[in-house]
């Protein structure tokens, strides 16, 4: 027996920058939102953020960790995909799997209204994934190591770790790092470096209870 109301009033409306909307075709989808895939051997994973503006992809941040092949196909897919509708991008060949399996995900959150500017007016402005970066416009990406000799953190967000400070005990109560980005953008801005030889030491800081720290390693130093 088939539901004269289903007739009447059709798809079911979902929510969308601050409205409903009746999702019937790809133009009819809008949003702001994330989605995470692996590639088919675990080697690697992508994060993507895609801003989409009735149907058509206005802006893409790809974020890739793994195979070093990976990085490349990031690359390809940032100039791919961006001016093509949600369901092109969905049939590109996206060249890296993790990309392919986020760009899957990221569609079944935005045809069903789960994106992370369902209720702001207006949706979010193009360079909104920037800003998820923050200043520097780098991912936050860890890296650790663990081993019968103890963890040993290689990168945090904060930056490239020098490091570490333990307790009387062994145990890690601080680190010494290095904010790369910051770095490398002093290095950018024209600075003479040979009147400024401390510039390493510039952007060295120290988190946690650092100074209090009874011994300290190089984690780099297995």
């Amino acid at each position: 027996m088939k539901c004269k109301n289903c007739r009447t009033f059709g798809a079911s409306p979902i929510p969308e920058e601050g409205t409903y909307i009746q999702a019937k075709q790809v133009k009819d989808i809008s949003g702001f939102s994330h989605g995470c895939g692996a590639c088919a051997p675990y080697q690697g994973t992508c994060k993507l953020t895609l801003n989409v503006k009735n149907g058509i992809i206005k802006e893409a941040l790809i974020e890739t960790i793994g195979c070093s092949a990976m990085t490349h196909s990031a690359a390809m897919a940032s100039e791919t995909i961006i001016g093509k509708t949600l369901l092109e991008a969905m049939n590109t060949d996206l060249v890296c799997d993790a990309i392919n399996v986020a760009m899957r995900e990221i569609f079944l959150q935005l045809v069903y209204g789960r994106s992370q500017s369902a209720f702001s007016d207006g949706g979010l402005e193009i360079g909104s994934a920037l800003e998820d970066l923050g200043k520097h416009r780098s991912s936050s990406v860890a890296t650790v190591y663990g081993s019968e000799n103890g963890p040993r953190y290689l990168n945090l967000t904060e930056g490239y770790i020098t490091k570490q400070a333990l307790d009387e005990n062994g145990e890690i109560i601080g680190y010494e790092y290095v904010d790369v980005n910051a770095l490398i953008e002093y290095l950018n801005s024209g600075e003479n470096i040979n009147k400024n030889e401390n510039a390493l030491k510039k952007f060295s800081k120290v988190y946690g209870r650092f100074n209090e720290g009874k011994s300290f390693i190089n984690p780099r130093v297995e």
